[in-house]
């Protein structure tokens, strides 16, 4: 019977955050030495129950008992470019998340069977939108911005957790191509994931729910093979879509990505790695990047279009501890990189390459704080270049559009005590590309941009307050 009641509690707070319209595109926070802002299925967080301790911090978990881990926390981005862009300006974006993890062996003696939930609701501006024009914003915490169911899942462990499966309703992009580094970032070209494979498919994102099923199998220590299919369906990620729907109406197809790795944690390994070749197949619908419907250029006719089927991409990418004085805590220097390219079809981007460092453990005392810095190489397609040199001369400007645009970051995070993080950053944009402003007549001058990302994690904060 608590089982019931713990149910029913979380069906009431999902709806009452639903309908209240309180305001929260990649995945939820968390606070910690190695806790950026990626999802419950890539970190496998376990949460403490208040009065007990991991790593010297409680978290407030009433249901505890119940089989039902709670999660709620708000991330906030700020970002001005104080140069470059068309405009100077500043914009604000934030994310509310409200989750649970449901226990149902304590519920219901299901073994290694668990219920995973998660809603969001977002609110604010995009800088890259409203002040420098290209195609990959400066705040990671922007898109699907409406209140939105964004995970509903079943996960099953069998064969003792070699063999993992989960299905429902979810993204791609927290199950594949994520790392524990990415989010210790604010630029959404790195967080929550390597903006490419948005560019060049149609790999799903958080917080844009679709059905999908994925398994991930270790076969043998360390080492793992991992494979998923998602729905592309175009309706998930209309502004006015709250997740809920169960059609499959408006469909176009699937994507399937995969992963096979190498993969190390903290307590099984003094220098922790991922190192991992992945990649997708992409079976839905897309927009040619450059020629209409009829076969001319699409930004001069003004016609839609043409609509292809077919796409498929590679990567290879890798996270390594170098330094790691104490076996007790996660101080050290670590670096990570990624290098992407596209198999076929008509597509955006050709390659993308991103590099980048980070030291967790800065100063005297402060062992949960990091900083980073990374930068990453987004290069366009000959495609892609025909259409924006196609509009530049439209426009009465030169054609000489650049096709690599360069994006980096310099970011301290910061641990407030147990439940709150900030991240002061600085980022800059070398050659932007001009996907906001087709027509502008000349290249958009480099920006750099201030930036300030903060997380505040509920259960953690009430924990602190109650001793």
């Amino acid at each position: 019977m608590a089982g019931v009641k713990s149910l029913a509690a979380i069906a009431a707070l999902g709806m009452g955050m639903a309908a209240s319209g309180a305001r929260a595109e990649d995945v939820p926070p968390a606070t910690g030495p190695a806790a950026p802002q990626v999802s419950r299925q890539a970190t496998k967080t376990v949460p403490v129950v208040l009065g007990q301790k991991k790593k010297g911090v409680e978290t407030y978990q009433p249901l505890a008992d119940d089989g039902i881990t709670l999660a709620l926390n708000y991330t906030g981005e700020a970002a001005v470019n104080a140069t470059g862009g068309f405009a100077q300006k500043a914009a604000y974006t934030g994310q509310i998340y409200v989750g649970a993890d449901i226990d149902f062996d304590k519920i219901a003696g299901i073994k290694d069977g668990g219920l995973h939930l998660a809603i969001t609701n977002r609110h604010g501006q995009s800088l890259s939108q409203i002040a420098i024009g290209n195609n990959t914003s400066v705040q990671e915490v922007w898109g699907t911005q409406n209140t939105h169911l964004a995970i509903l899942t079943w996960e099953q462990k069998l064969f003792g957790g070699a063999l993992d499966i989960e299905a429902g309703k979810s993204q791609a992009n927290i199950h594949f191509l994520n790392s524990p580094y990415y989010c210790h970032f604010q630029t959404n070209s790195a967080c929550g994931n390597p903006t490419f494979v948005f560019k060049n498919s149609n790999f799903t994102y958080f917080p844009a729910s679709s059905w999908m099923a994925k398994a991930k199998l270790t076969v043998a220590d360390r080492w793992f093979a991992h494979a998923g299919i998602y729905e592309v369906n175009p309706n998930r990620k209309r502004p006015d879509d709250n997740g809920l729907s169960l059609s499959f109406k408006g469909g176009t197809g699937f994507v399937v990505p995969y992963e096979l790795g190498y993969a190390s944690d903290y307590q099984a390994d003094r220098l922790p790695r991922h190192y991992i070749l992945g990649g997708w197949i992409d079976r839905g619908d897309y927009a040619d990047p450059l020629r209409d419907d009829r076969g001319g250029i699409a930004i001069l006719s003004g016609r839609p279009a043409a609509t292809l089927k077919g796409r498929s991409g590679l990567y290879v990418r890798f996270d390594q501890m170098l330094t790691r004085p104490d076996l007790n805590s996660h101080r050290g220097l670590g670096v990570f990189g990624v290098a992407m390219t596209n198999l076929s079809g008509r597509v955006e981007e050709r390659h993308f390459l991103e590099l980048g460092l980070l030291q967790t453990g800065t100063f005297a005392g402060r062992d949960q704080d990091t900083i980073g810095f990374v930068i990453n190489q987004q290069s366009f397609s000959d495609l892609a270049m025909a259409r924006m040199r196609a509009a530049r001369l439209a426009a009465g400007g030169d054609g000489n559009i650049r096709r690599n645009q360069y994006m980096m970051e310099l970011a301290y995070g910061a641990q407030i005590g147990p439940a709150v993080r900030v991240s002061p950053n600085i980022q800059y944009i070398l050659h932007p590309d001009q996907t906001g402003m087709p027509f502008r007549r000349t290249s958009i001058p480099n920006a750099l941009v201030f930036g300030f990302k903060f997380t505040i994690d509920a259960p953690t904060l009430i924990a602190a307050a109650r001793r």
